[in-house]
This record gives structure tokens, sequence and C-alpha cells, in this order.
């Protein structure tokens, strides 16, 4: 029978350090790669046994991911903000790769999700849309906050229509602030139209989806919000239940307790205040996160099934922030569904438990 061997690989730009262990935990093997394709593949193939490999979430990860797959038996991309372990103690490449080895062989690291190889193009142009939003929004918070720096009301768009510039240039008294404006609006003006054009871009490439059309039929989902659910997820059965994917969106509660005991005449008993912190977890997909609530926020505001189910919620007395929470996690309660089923929306999926 082969002998089984686990491999950690601390990754960086220029290299590699290396930690080979066997299934007992005995340390075999150290080196040091260069970060080169070839160089990789030809020290993974000239290990014998049964392979385990590990290495964390990163900027190469995505692509070491599709280099070494086929090569090795497991592959196990980690989430290092879920190995508290990587930070306990002194800290180098050599100490954090045979640490990465050492959890991979006791079952101790959380997997990130890498693979569904069909929706690679629509996930990288998702990407591209999103931090092309990302840096218009950006600049144009810099403009308003310019404005308002030198006590220019500038409430509305109108500060951003490229026929106006000339006219909000022209109530900057200062010089030097009227340079940085004018610098500005020249940085607006360039990335709008790559930003139109990634857009065309992303919706051109999902219409090869049926996903996506799958999902546009959910109110507040259009052709964008649709788009990028399928970049983002890439496929509805990494989820289980419907609570695996509040907790990827970040909508779900965590509680944090402590004390919860007391002796009274020898005998234990729970207190009855308890001191309970609760909270939505932090460690989630931020730009899904942004997708879910913005729909939410639309869908609260728009006559349709999903505005009488928010508006119930009202009407028991939920706080609106809450109730727009409740809707988010309905309308990815609702995803969830259509996606795996293949379903039509129903509006009665609204008063389901089950997803």
């Amino acid at each position: 029978m082969s002998q089984e061997k686990y491999i950690g690989m601390d990754v960086h730009q220029a290299t590699i350090s290396v930690a080979v262990m066997d299934a007992q935990g005995k340390l075999i093997m150290e080196c040091l790669l260069e970060t080169k394709a070839a160089t990789i593949v030809e020290f993974i193939q000239g290990l014998q046994g049964t392979l385990s490999l590990t290495f964390e979430e990163g900027t190469s990860a995505a692509w070491l991911h599709d280099l070494l797959k086929p090569h090795v038996s497991r592959l196990v991309v980690c989430d290092p903000r879920k190995a508290a372990l990587l930070k306990d103690g002194n800290k180098s490449d050599r100490i954090d790769a045979r640490k990465l080895a050492e959890l991979l062989r006791t079952n101790q690291l959380k997997p990130v999700y890498h693979g569904e190889h069909g929706v690679r193009t629509l996930k990288e142009l998702g990407r591209s849309y999103l931090t092309l939003t990302q840096d218009v929004t950006r600049v144009m918070n810099r403009i308003k906050a310019l404005y308002r720096s030198w006590g220019i009301p500038c409430s509305g768009t109108t500060v951003y229509a490229p026929r106006r510039h000339a006219e909000w240039l022209a109530k900057i008294v200062e010089p030097g602030v009227r340079v940085r404006a004018e610098r500005l609006y020249q940085q607006l003006d360039s990335l709008q139209p790559v930003r139109l054009q990634a857009r065309r871009e992303l919706l051109l490439e999902s219409h090869k989806h049926p996903a996506v059309k799958l999902l546009r039929q959910i109110p507040s989902i259009g052709p964008i919000r649709a788009a990028l659910l399928v970049a983002l997820l890439q496929t509805p059965h990494r989820f289980r239940t419907k609570r695996q994917l509040w907790a990827y969106s970040g909508f779900a509660v965590e509680t944090h307790d402590s004390g919860e005991y007391r002796c009274v005449r020898g005998k234990l008993q729970r207190n009855r205040e308890r001191i309970t912190v609760r909270g939505l977890n932090d460690n989630h997909n931020k730009d899904l996160k942004s997708l879910f609530k913005s729909a939410a926020i639309s869908a609260s505001t728009r006559p349709g099934p999903l505005h009488d189910f928010y508006a119930a919620g009202i009407a028991k007395g939920m706080r609106p922030t809450m109730a727009r929470l409740t809707l988010a996690r309905k309308i990815a309660t609702i995803t969830l569904t259509i996606w795996k089923k293949g379903v039509s929306f129903d509006p009665q999926q609204l008063h389901r438990q089950a997803a």
C-alpha cells in the first residue's frame, strides 16, 4: 500500500517553502522552490505515494489550484482566517509550511471553494465589473468630499454630470483645490466608459448560463444582479442548507456568551440575566452581502410580493433594519431554492421555511 504524504506550502511571489510529513506526523522533507509552474509540478511528480496538499488562499491560489489539482489525491486551499494555529508561536516560511502540513494531516483546515471551470470567464468579468464600480464610487465620493470640505452644498447627482463640470468648478475659489477637482473629474470621465464596457461584457457572457435566466424571475434580481450571483456563487450545490448560504453572505447570527451558570446552595443554576452579545458573522463574502442587501432595499420600496413580505414584518412590530435583514435572508433562500431545483419563482415561497 502506498505511503500517505501531507504537503504544506507557504506561497510567496518568488519562492515557495515546502514541508512534507508522513501519516505519523514525521517531517520527511523540506525544501524551497521557485514559484514557477514547471518547477512546482516537477517536485510534486517526484514524490511517491498518496499525496495530500494544502496552501493558503491568496493571490496565486486559483492558479496553483488549477496547476496542482491533477497531480495530487487531495487538494485543500485553506482559509487563513480560520487557521488560528498558524499565528501561534514563532513564524517563518519554514514554520508556516510545517504547520500547514500538520493541520492538513490532522484535518483541521477549513477549505475555500475553488471549482466550476464553466463559470470562470463569468467570474472574472464579474470581478472586473465590481472593481470598476468600486473605483467609480470612490472617485464620486472624493468629489463630493472636496466640495463639502469647502462649504459648497452638493446634494444630488448633478455634481457628476459632464455638462455641468464647468459650472461646479466655478464655485471653487482656491486655484489648487480647483485643479484637484479637475483631476477627479478626469478620473471619473475615464472610468465611466470602461465600467459600461465591463457591464456589457458581463451581460453578454451571462446569456450563456441558464441559471441567470432562472434567477431573474426573482423580484429585485435584475440582469446584473443575476449575473453577479452566478459569478460569485458558481454553483448552489456547495451549500447544503440555507443557513450555510446565510453565513457565506454575512447574514448568520453569532452569539457570544460567558458565565452562564452560578452556584446557589451547592447547586448549579443557570443565570436568569444572561450576558449575550449577538451580531452578524464577520467572515463572509462582502460582494455577495452587498448584492443581497441592495436587492432587499430595492424590493422594500417597490410594490410586489417581496414588498408585502417586508410590510408584514413592519406590521408585526419589527424594526425596519431587522425587516430588511429578514427580507435579504429570504431573497437568499429563494435564490438557493430556485437555482438548486430549477423551478420558477413562486410567491408562496415567501411563507415557507425550508430552503
